[in-house]
């Protein structure tokens, strides 16, 4: 008979599930352990995503996990070498054997007699539903759904003749040779989509609605790869780590605190890698500051490469329409199209849009404030890994493992039923979670928890004082409770 109790459910095993399972093997070997996913393979992310070029956006050695060294020379990896990285990973630390696939998280109730969640989870293909019981439940669902991404109402778009297709959703089946590709939209997706598709295309159009900041990085770090000659693996690794995070930190703070200088040299980088083959203006002056929204990076200048070489082009516009063959833009102009890609954003969902409750009272959790981003408030027993908008996701995910693993080694020393964030002064002031001003984050935050506008409530985007307060701060602060 299928065991489906355990002391730690883990929901999702993407990157941060699988690093979570990975820090519970090694610092918590008492907890027993189980992972449930809703699709068929680990990867999250990387396994879902099928685009041309699909890549990480933020460099290996912050985007890796802690305790496991990133050996490409590759800084800015390829999906393929992510999954890989992964899929290493959970064989290093044994976690294969704890994935249950084909498992979602339909409702999840905590019961403060018992100290434990009881989950109601579907296997999404045969609807079978299954019953699973824990003390601690973390959640790794990301923050989008996985079924669909967003894209907006486009009048006329059941009058185009070709495919239209959203990045993730790609068919395998996806022939471009000898196409005229339009891409709409400006974001991380569109800046990987354009290189990666020019060399099969008749011509490739990125079409935007307005501008976005990008930056040429180099695709390999020659500090690592010097350091990596010669130092051992995992000093030369930290060190790389170190330096990467520190150069982040300091990039985002100085863009916020001198936003016009900074956008004016981005805007001067963005001309010189053009060359004068392609204007600057209006494609690349953003209306809003640098860090208002996140930050895209052109490996070695490839987006710009293919723009200056006339293999691709950018339009800035607003659509009127679709056509029998393209896209009618409000200026008057038209594109033509075989294909349209939206790399429109996401469609942003909390905890993986599973519901709440306590002592089978609904709980609301858009409703709640997240305590030093690792827990809402008033949610017993639970931990909701997220990541920094301003750096690599995985650093945070590190981080609430770490502390996590504290928590859980306090409740057993100590015998205790569960702890519980309690938020005494309830007319804090609140502010939104997710602090930057991009359109898939604003059209979701009203379903997101909250933040505050002071520790331990608020957070701080800060790397280096998150590493300090969870991982060295007492946990009884006075707001985390424990109840025996």
């Amino acid at each position: 008979m299928t065991n489906n109790t355990a002391d730690v459910i883990i929901i999702g095993a993407g990157l941060s599930g699988i690093g979570a399972a990975c820090h519970l093997r090694q610092h918590n070997p008492e907890e027993s352990v189980l992972v449930l996913e809703s699709r068929h393979e680990l990867g999250g992310t990387w396994s879902l995503f099928k685009y041309p070029g699909i890549r990480s956006d933020s460099d290996m050695y912050t985007f890796g996990y802690s305790f496991k060294t990133w050996d490409d020379t590759k800084t800015l990896a390829s999906g393929e070498s992510i999954m890989q990285y992964i899929r290493e990973a959970a064989d290093e630390y044994k976690v294969h054997e704890l994935i249950r696939y084909h498992q979602e998280l339909s409702s999840s109730n905590f019961d403060t007699e018992t100290g434990r969640w009881t989950l109601q989870v579907i296997n999404p293909e045969t609807k079978e539903v299954s019953e699973y019981n824990c003390k601690y439940l973390y959640i790794c669902t990301g923050y989008y759904k996985y079924d669909k991404g967003y894209t907006p109402e486009f009048a006329g778009s059941e009058n185009f003749k070709g495919p239209i297709i959203h990045p993730q959703q790609w068919p395998e089946d996806c022939d471009y040779t000898n196409k005229k590709v339009v891409v709409i939209g400006s974001g991380a997706t569109a800046v990987t989509l354009l290189p990666a598709m020019v060399d099969k295309t008749k011509h490739i159009t990125m079409l935007q609605r307005s501008p976005t900041y990008i930056g040429a990085l180099p695709s390999e770090d020659t500090k690592a790869i010097f350091l990596k000659k010669w130092l051992p693996k995992k000093l030369s690794y930290g060190l790389v780590r170190i330096k990467n995070i520190s150069f982040s930190l300091f990039f985002f703070n100085a863009c916020r605190k001198w936003p016009n200088f900074f956008k004016g040299l981005l805007i001067r980088e963005a001309k010189n890698s053009l060359n004068s083959r392609v204007p600057i203006d209006p494609h690349f002056i953003p209306s809003y500051k640098p860090w208002d929204q996140r930050f895209c990076a052109a490996p070695d200048g490839d987006l710009f490469k293919v723009l200056r070489d006339g293999q691709a082009s950018v339009v800035t516009d607003h659509i009127e329409r679709f056509t029998n063959n393209g896209i009618l833009l409000k200026s008057g102009k038209s594109l033509d199209a075989d294909i349209i890609v939206t790399a429109t954003g996401l469609d942003l969902v909390a905890a993986g849009g599973t519901t709440f409750s306590v002592d089978d009272e609904q709980f609301d959790i858009s409703q709640q404030v997240m305590y030093k981003g690792i827990m809402l408030s008033n949610l017993p027993n639970s931990v909701i890994f997220s990541g920094y908008t301003n750096a690599s996701w995985t650093l945070k995910v590190n981080l609430t493992s770490q502390y996590t693993s504290r928590v859980l080694k306090h409740m057993r020393k100590n015998k205790l039923k569960y702890f519980s964030p309690e938020l005494k002064d309830l007319n804090i002031e609140k502010e939104p979670l997710l602090n930057l001003d991009s359109g898939y984050i604003n059209r979701s935050k009203h379903t997101f928890p909250q933040q505050g506008t002071a520790l331990p409530w608020k957070m701080y985007q800060n790397y280096f004082y998150d590493y300090l307060t969870l991982n060295y701060k007492k946990l009884d602060d006075g707001n985390l409770k424990f109840h025996s």
